[in-house]
């Protein structure tokens, strides 16, 4: 008996110190032994191009972060069935994905929005109900005949038929378009020799009350940092709680449009629940000391 509870104690202390180690390792080790290198698309990829190395025409094309700016909800647009509405009928519950384009671009709106679909899909949030997506042609004459062919072809493509009202492709007049694309910060212009509009790739991500929250700059977008933003942006309404603690551990990277840890806060969570653990452990231990004394001590007196 004397031998089990001295090889017992031993491996308790043992124990102890690997789980003081790890603590240690948890509150002081560099913030470096949690950095990620992996590649993302910077914010300052769609800041103002060098003129100098540019044609004239895309000079002034870009997206300017205007964070927290209130767009007008009153705007008047076209819904895809051709129902004279406001911007505000998309707005008022519901974080909203806006995406500036022209269904009839031959590159790089296809891109954007097979991005918003690809980052969306793997999400379990749901379109309409967790969030709206509403996309609007800077174009002036395309119709909404065009824009729902548009969006059926992808509802089609990714197999989400079942979430069309969660799907908004909107249409406007030019007084619409100059506003909203001046509240946003889009810069576009228009190609007289090629027929299209040239304009920079990214998406916006609005609050339900019409305030500018995120910017995802690119036409590739991380699904975590969609889910992330679109909590935040909803005041953190949508999402499971350890969704929510994930958020609580991150912190939103505007220059690279991406969320990353939050080293403070990962440390500080981490560092409780160690010291739970340790306390923990060592009730444990202290039970089983107490149970060896009293099975040691009914033993002896067994034998007398």
């Amino acid at each position: 008996m004397a031998v089990e509870r001295i090889r017992w104690t031993r491996e308790a202390q043992r124990g102890a110190r690997s789980l003081l180690a790890i603590v240690f390792f948890v509150l002081f080790a560099s913030p470096r032994v949690f950095a990620s290198d992996a590649p993302f698309f910077k914010g300052d990829v769609q800041g103002p191009p060098a003129s100098q190395e540019l044609p004239n025409i895309e000079k002034n094309v870009g997206i300017d972060q205007h964070l927290g700016h209130q767009v007008t909800l009153s705007l008047p647009v076209r819904d895809e069935h051709g129902n004279e509405t406001t911007l505000g009928a998309y707005f008022g519950k519901r974080p909203v994905i806006l995406v500036m384009s022209y269904y009839e671009c031959p590159n790089l709106c296809t891109f954007v929005m097979n991005g918003v679909f690809g980052g969306l899909r793997p999400l379990n949030f749901i379109p309409g109900k967790d969030y709206e997506v509403v996309t609007v042609s800077i174009n002036p004459s395309e119709t909404p005949a065009l824009a729902l062919k548009k969006k059926d072809s992808y509802l089609a493509g990714y197999h989400e038929q079942q979430y069309a009202d969660g799907f908004h492709f909107l249409t406007a007049g030019q007084s619409t378009i100059d506003q909203l694309t001046k509240e946003v910060g889009f810069r576009y212009a228009y190609d007289t020799e090629g027929h299209q509009y040239v304009h920079a790739s990214g998406i916006m991500l609005l609050t339900p009350e019409g305030r500018l929250s995120r910017y995802f700059m690119g036409v590739r977008f991380v699904p975590n940092d969609l889910k992330f933003s679109l909590m935040d942006a909803s005041g953190n309404k949508i999402g499971t709680l350890a969704d929510k603690l994930v958020l609580y551990c991150c912190r939103w990277e505007p220059e690279q449009s991406k969320w990353g840890i939050a080293i403070g806060k990962m440390l500080f969570i981490g560092g409780i629940l160690m010291i739970l653990a340790i306390g923990l452990m060592y009730y444990l231990f202290y039970r089983r000391s107490r149970n060896l004394k009293r099975t040691r001590a009914e033993g002896m007196v067994a034998h007398v």
